[in-house]
Order: structure tokens, then sequence, then C-alpha cells
């Protein structure tokens, strides 16, 4: 999938692809300047708060660098039947925001279609799994205390300036369930300074970093912060060790009670065993099983109440996997492999471009009956018919294609 935003990203840190995460520090500066707020401004985060019943640990907020009791930013909606929902209270964040706090909305890509399929664009470019957090501080407001995260993360400073201190790793790699801790942040500074409008910065996997508005007086800031999960060999011998549940030498009670033999025996088969798992179940085929069997994502599904659909646009986390083998061609998505005639592949290669795609178009462009092959691919969550807001998220973040009908 085609998206300005990875390809801003590439620009903007000198990357040709998505090689660079994880690699070293990046900085850098989005050409396109009506991009950012085309993704987001104060006042569209301050309206999708302001609509959902958000609350912590999803929505929080800071004052003074600490966190603050739900009490003070949210009230309870009684509903007429006596439903009670937590919703935030705007009079009371308005009053925060004027005195200088920071606001934390994580997940906004599940409320929010832009940064939805930004995620997803981001998903396709990197093969992982990817979330945005957004963050808006106001006025003179501290940020978060210098701390590491257990995922590399790509910032883009979205409107206003905010100033940081990105520190090296102290331990390489770290994890979120690791062997030893990790708390005495290292003494040299990768790089300190103010992020504006624009800027761009990739932090690796347990790179020390603060930000904050300290002294910076009137006004605001808001970045994003998306976060890719990367696969590492932890992950890997996991995977395996649940394919082990195949084989019955695993299945078997551990010897407790038997013989020295015995037990040698055992441990010796399975020692055996799982060098033979590890060589049938390799990293690449432990990668490839992770992308072809993510279930498909919320979406809205009609079974065409409201008339055949008319634009349809493939939904899956990751590019789906097609295979031309012979007089068929397989589509593996959504934990799903779907098997259609060879010579629907120009059609399927348009329908799975992750753009919205017309179907008229692609039937005329390739001679091939798209309604049918989208009946198909929509029935298994593979695709989605084009609603408004996910026309809208579309809308200035792709670039236009022959079979798409977004401006």
């Amino acid at each position: 999938m085609d998206h300005y935003l990875t390809q801003a990203i590439e620009k903007a840190l000198g990357w040709s692809g998505s090689d660079g995460l994880g690699a070293a520090f990046a900085r850098g500066t989005v050409l396109d300047a009506d991009l950012c707020a085309r993704m987001l401004t104060p006042q569209k985060l301050l309206d999708v708060i302001m609509r959902r019943a958000v609350s912590p640990p999803q929505f929080r907020c800071f004052q003074n660098g600490n966190e603050l009791h739900p009490d003070a930013y949210l009230t309870q909606l009684v509903t007429r039947r006596s439903q009670v929902i937590p919703v935030p209270n705007m009079d009371r964040l308005d009053q925060l925001m004027q005195s200088g706090c920071s606001l934390v909305l994580d997940s906004l890509d599940s409320f929010d279609p832009t940064m939805e399929i930004a995620c997803r664009a981001l998903q396709w470019w990197s093969r992982e799994l990817v979330q945005v957090n957004t963050y808006l501080t106001t006025n003179d407001a501290a940020g978060f205390a210098l701390h590491w995260d257990d995922h590399d993360v790509v910032i883009v400073q979205i409107g206003g300036e905010k100033s940081w201190e990105v520190r090296a790793a102290s331990r390489p790699v770290p994890m979120y369930r690791d062997a030893e801790p990790n708390t005495v942040p290292p003494e040299e500074i990768v790089w300190s300074g103010t992020m504006r409008t624009g800027d761009v910065m990739h932090i690796p996997r347990g790179f020390w970093h603060q930000a904050t508005r300290t002294n910076s007086g009137a006004g605001c800031s808001l970045h994003v912060t998306f976060g890719f999960v990367k696969r590492t060999g932890v992950d890997w011998v996991s995977w395996v060790a649940d394919r082990s549940r195949q084989r019955e030498p695993f299945r078997r009670d551990l010897h407790r009670w038997g013989t020295a033999a015995e037990r040698a025996r055992q441990e010796d088969e399975l020692v055996a065993g799982m060098a033979q798992l590890l060589a049938d179940y390799p990293t690449s085929a432990y990668l490839a099983a992770r992308e072809h069997e993510r279930q498909p994502p919320r979406h809205v599904a009609t079974g065409a109440v409201f008339g055949p659909p008319q634009t349809v646009v493939c939904l899956t986390d990751f590019s789906p996997g097609i295979e031309v083998w012979g007089q068929e061609v397989d589509v593996l998505a959504a934990g799903k492999k779907m098997t259609f005639a060879a010579r629907a592949e120009p059609a399927l290669r348009l329908l799975l471009t992750g753009h919205p795609i017309d179907l008229a178009t692609v039937t005329a462009t390739t001679g091939i009956d798209a309604a049918v092959l989208a009946e198909t691919l929509i029935k298994e969550g593979v695709c989605a018919e084009l609603t408004e807001a996910l026309s809208w998220g579309y809308t200035g973040m792709i670039p236009t294609g022959t079979c798409s009908n977004t401006p």
C-alpha cells in the first residue's frame, strides 16, 4: 500500500525502506508541511476524546510530571436507564490545558480512520504490528521522566514545539519481560534539541529519552508516536514450542520417578526432537505464518443489505500473499487460503493493493468480473466495502491510482 506517510518518513530519515527500524537513532523533517495537519490537529484530537468513552490506561492526564487521578478529568455519565459511562469532562480538561498539562491517548488508530489507515500502511511497509499513541502538551507542562521503550518508535511532531533528550541504550535490546532489570540510564546523550512541526525522529528500542515543554511559555505541542513491535528470537522459539504439541514425544509426561537411564533417554529424545522442530520451522516460516494467520480486523459488514458494493478496499493487517500455481492462484490472508482460477490474478492484484478500488474499473481493465471476486474476499474478511469514514481516511493520504476513486 503506497501512503504519503511512509514516503515522508523514508525521505525525512534518509531510509530506502524500513530496514532502518531499530538500527540507529535518526532524525529529519517532512518535506510536505500539509501532511501533519491532514493527519491530526489538537482540535481533532480533543473532538475524538470528547466523543468516546475513554478512560485510563488508554486515556491519561499528567500535570507537573505526575499522573492525575481520573476524577480530575473524567465524569460519570448516567444514562436514562442508569448505565454509568466514564467520559472526559471537557470543562475540566480545558482548565487543565490552560494551566499546563499533558494529555495522552493510546491507540488512536482504534478510533480514527486516518490513523487506522496510516498504521495499516506502516504495517505493510515494515511487516510489523504498529500502534499510534498521541501526546498533547500545553504551555509549560513537563513530560515523562527519562525512560526507555521495549519497541522501536517513529515520532512525528504534528504541531508546536517540544524539547527532547535522547540517550543510548544501557542494555542491548532490552525486553518487557527480561532476564535482568534495566533501570540506570547511560551518560551518553545521542541528541538533544527541539522538535518542531514536521520533524520526524526514530528512537530504537532501549534508547532512553524524555520530552518536555518546561520553560517554553504559552503554546502547545502535539506529536504522535508510532510503535513498531518487532519479533525476536524469543517469539520464534515460543512459536516453535507451540508446534511441539503435534508430536507425541512432547505430549508424554516427564519421567519424574523413572530411573536415571529412563530420564536420560527421554531427555535425549526431547533434545533431538526440539532440534528437528527448529529445523522444520525456520524463522522464515514463523514470520510468514504470523502475517498470513492474522485474523481480519474490525470492519463494517453489511452483506449487501444496502445494495452491492461499488468500491472495496483490502483491510488485512499485512499485505496478502499471492501465489500462482499453474492454472490456480492462491490468496493467503486473514488466516485463510483462498484459491481462484489463474486468469483472475490481474484483478486480484488490483483488489488487494490496499487502496480503495472501484469494481467497475477493475472489470473494465481486466475483463474479469470484479464483483464476483470481491464477494468472496469480503465474505472471508480480506476486503470490505468502502464506508464514508474510511474514504475520508484515505483522501489526500495515498497516491491516486488507475483503479482508485479516492481523491
